[in-house]
């Protein structure tokens, strides 16, 4: 039962990072997220620091193997990072910055 838990969660990150990496190189979006993201590419950051962290989390936490002996606050900084590449995520579907007008002039010629 260990080794489907284990194997579920690499697919799982492994997915996640892939598409993180599509978002981030072309700017690919999955379709169900195509109409609510406006930034794909930060979308796709997010979605890697969100595979790092929850991969990090799962993988030196609840599935460590017996022998691996890790501090305990290593896999809660991993669900950390996965929180905060979600928070990523959450930003990339708000329009950017948009240019405003140029600054007015404010000495006067007399």
């Amino acid at each position: 039962m260990y080794w489907l838990f284990v194997g579920t969660g690499a697919v799982c990150v492994t997915v996640m990072g892939a598409l993180g990496l599509a978002g981030v190189t072309r700017g690919w979006v999955p379709p169900l997220g195509r109409g609510t993201v406006l930034r794909p590419r930060l979308w796709g950051a997010g979605a890697l620091m969100s595979a790092a962290g929850l991969g990090s989390f799962m993988f030196l936490g609840p599935l460590a193997s017996g022998g691996l002996d890790v501090n305990f606050y290593v896999p809660l900084v991993g669900m950390a990072v996965n929180l905060a590449g979600l928070g990523v995520q959450t930003l990339a579907r708000r329009p950017g910055r948009t240019p405003g007008p140029p600054p007015a002039a404010t000495t006067t010629v007399s």
